[in-house]
């Protein structure tokens, strides 16, 4: 700074600026010669981190690591859907003896398929158990998680989740054997109750517990198979899960009629598929494609009808079976994806009668649609 107040003094006044412009030059060129050695160095780290043993485990190549933000175009380049299920849910996700899965989350996953391929087989399914789900989204090894999870705050932020629509309104409640003479939340002081660890039930029921000062002992288990073979077996002397899991699994039960579900609801559960945050447009995709099955159920189009509909000249079916305008395109999907979803896989009325409906007799409830006073709408096709 010395040196240009000197040489500003003894310099005549035209030259000034000329001087002044090439120490501009001279800093603006140290600039982008630093810039791009913090690029290289950018670039140096980012590889590292590609390269390193310690990034989790996942199914993702390094190229798909570098832009797993993109995750609809990585599913597409793929050919087929990575989906987390439960797998020991019948009515939501299991498999039969031939490995073929079905369920209400199950079919969410076709449904999706089904969008993106024309073909709802396109599925590479990856059973999880309560403790896995969520590092699974996390860390890429799922496209999508379809395994009966209940949206809470903190999962839809701290845990880095988002939440598609939900797909089945549930709530909490108990299992207990006909002769146990458990028919309240108070005649479980002093006994002992089956939960999955890691679950909204395992916090619920302790909520309730503790605001009624009623101490118990919980048995906690990863796996639904466990939880429920240790209650048959007597390890606890009852269950608490969402009601819908509750009926279905009591089914199960080598004596089923010896055995009820409460009428007590201990907690919300609304239950729906989710997948990492920072990826938009693949959010954006999941979320229409279940609104499809729901309004297509609201516009009376079903797996055995659609065709009928191809003639129509109401301008909002031509719009949502994509035969006008080019809502799909806007999605990155074909602008019949609707007509795909449902045609292979249904609509939501179809799906809910199919797993849960006809097998389980449980009514609709909440999960009917709202004009029949359920809690299930979709936002327009426009």
């Amino acid at each position: 700074m010395s040196d240009w107040i000197t040489l500003k003094q003894n310099l005549p006044q035209k030259f000034i600026p000329l001087l002044l412009a090439l120490m501009l030059i001279n800093v603006s060129g140290g600039c982008n010669s630093k810039n791009t050695n913090a690029q290289s160095n950018n670039n140096q780290l980012e590889q590292k981190i590609v390269n390193s043993n310690d990034y989790p485990k996942s199914t993702l190549s390094p190229a798909d690591l570098l832009h797993k933000r993109d995750r609809l175009a990585m599913v597409k380049n793929r050919g087929s859907l990575f989906c987390g299920i439960n797998g020991q849910l019948p009515g939501f996700s299991a498999v039969d003896e031939q490995g073929n899965y079905s369920g209400i989350d199950v079919d969410l996953c076709r449904a999706v398929a089904a969008a993106l391929f024309d073909d709802p087989t396109k599925i590479e399914y990856r059973e999880l158990n309560t403790g896995e789900r969520f590092t699974a989204v996390q860390s890429g090894a799922v496209d999508l998680l379809s395994r009966n999870t209940t949206w809470t705050l903190s999962r839809d932020t701290s845990v880095g989740l988002e939440f598609t629509p939900t797909t089945f309104y549930d709530g909490q409640s108990l299992l207990v054997g006909e002769a146990s003479n458990i028919e309240r939340l108070e005649d479980l002081d002093g006994k002992s109750v089956c939960v999955l660890l890691g679950t909204t039930n395992e916090q619920n029921l302790t909520e309730q517990m503790r605001k009624q000062n009623l101490n118990y002992a919980p048995v906690v288990f990863e796996e639904t198979d466990a939880l429920y073979s240790a209650y048959e077996q007597k390890n606890c002397d009852a269950v608490t899960s969402d009601r819908s899991q509750l009926i279905v699994r009591r089914a199960g039960l080598t004596n089923p009629d010896t055995h009820k579900v409460l009428d007590l609801v201990l907690s919300k559960e609304p239950l729906g598929p989710l997948i990492a945050n920072g990826q938009p447009q693949w959010f954006d995709v999941v979320k229409w494609v279940t609104y499809a099955m729901i309004r297509a159920e609201e516009l009376d189009i079903n797996s055995q009808n659609i065709d009928s509909f191809f003639q129509t000249n109401n301008p909002e079916i031509r719009r949502f079976l994509g035969l006008e305008g080019k809502l799909g395109e806007s999605l990155g999907l074909s602008n019949d994806f609707t007509v795909r979803v449902i045609k292979h896989v249904g609509n939501y009325g179809e799906v809910y009668e199919r797993h849960i409906g006809k097998p389980f007799g449980l009514e609709r409830g909440l999960n009917a649609l709202s004009t029949d006073g359920g809690l299930m709408y979709s936002p327009p096709f426009r």
